[in-house]
């Protein structure tokens, strides 16, 4: 096999979220509607900011980029896991399991900054209103965007090679849906202790510390919103309120799985399902139903539609 000398296994078996037949067609027809639901939001929403002159502040522009994120990151485990769920026999190549593990931490990675570029947004906007049109410019926003796709690329670059490079010659059941780095190194045929270190001090570390600048940031809010009682601050208050709850449904699940040595833990494949199809579902629906400005260009946009 041509990645790595020491590789005799050419493929894996994915179990799946269950060996019940009788739930494959429940589950298969809950993720699709959940899969469609994130392609059609998403794609909504990001018609809809750029189609309308009004939604051009920096926000919608981060919000544009995030909703096409969370299409890039859930395609890389919806289809495959849809697929598997109508198959009797769920098996991955070798190189597709590493393409899917590094697309996977890709996207995920680079949604992990932009979030944290969010917080920072909603920072700027509320704490600092004066100078926030300074700030957040049109060119600062590309620089951070830029920045977030090249720090989740470094990141699963850096995943993907450390697992490449582990010599797999046994077993190759894989206990999950999809190919992670968890369940994917426990199947190497040597001491991963050092390896598994090193993927949750930068899986891990990456998680903790964008979340903890994400619940600074927050912080901060609040001690400004408790000073400022104006119509305009409770506004974007609102908006902080429907980013943390993305947020905690994004990296809580991912602190827990990536934040510990991968080895002495069982398989967390229904833990998975929470940032992998929950998460991406929700994004559309909580920027959408709680933004008014929003809302109103959906609607401008379905009434011009309909004159077509």
């Amino acid at each position: 096999m041509a990645l790595g000398n020491f590789s005799r296994v050419t493929e894996f078996i994915l179990l799946g979220l269950s060996d019940t037949r009788e739930l494959r067609v429940p589950f298969f027809t809950f993720f699709f509607l959940a899969y469609a639901m994130v392609l059609l939001g998403n794609l909504l929403i990001i018609v809809t900011v750029r189609t309308d002159p009004k939604l051009s502040s920096p926000m919608y522009f981060l919000l544009c980029n995030l909703s096409f994120i969370d299409i890039c990151y859930t395609s890389v485990t919806s289809p495959r896991m849809l697929v598997d769920l109508l198959s009797q026999r769920k098996a991955i190549a070798f190189e597709d399991c590493i393409a899917q593990l590094f697309f996977l931490h890709f996207a995920g990675a680079s949604e992990m900054f932009l979030l944290t570029v969010m917080a920072y947004d909603r920072y700027t906007a509320i704490c600092q209103p004066l100078h926030y049109t300074a700030i957040m410019s049109r060119r600062v926003c590309w620089v951070l965007v830029s920045g977030c796709w090249v720090g989740g690329f470094l990141h699963s670059f850096v995943q993907t090679l450390l697992t490449v490079q582990l010599p797999f010659c046994g077993p190759n059941t894989i206990d999950n849906y999809f190919c992670d780095v968890p369940p994917v190194i426990r199947l190497a045929c040597t001491d991963i202790y050092l390896t598994e270190w090193l993927m949750a001090s930068n899986s891990g570390l990456i998680s903790l510390l964008c979340f903890l600048v994400l619940v600074t940031s927050y912080v901060f809010i609040l001690v400004t919103v408790r000073v400022r009682f104006t119509e305009g601050h409770w506004k974007a208050l609102s908006t902080c309120a429907s980013h943390v709850m993305v947020v905690t449904l994004f990296f809580v699940p991912c602190i827990f799985i990536y934040l510990r040595p991968f080895s002495t833990f069982p398989s967390d494949k229904h833990i998975c399902v929470i940032y992998t199809v929950f998460s991406p579902v929700m994004n559309p629906l909580i920027y959408t139903l709680r933004n008014n400005e929003v809302k109103a260009s959906m609607w401008k946009l379905w009434k011009r539609f309909q004159v077509f």
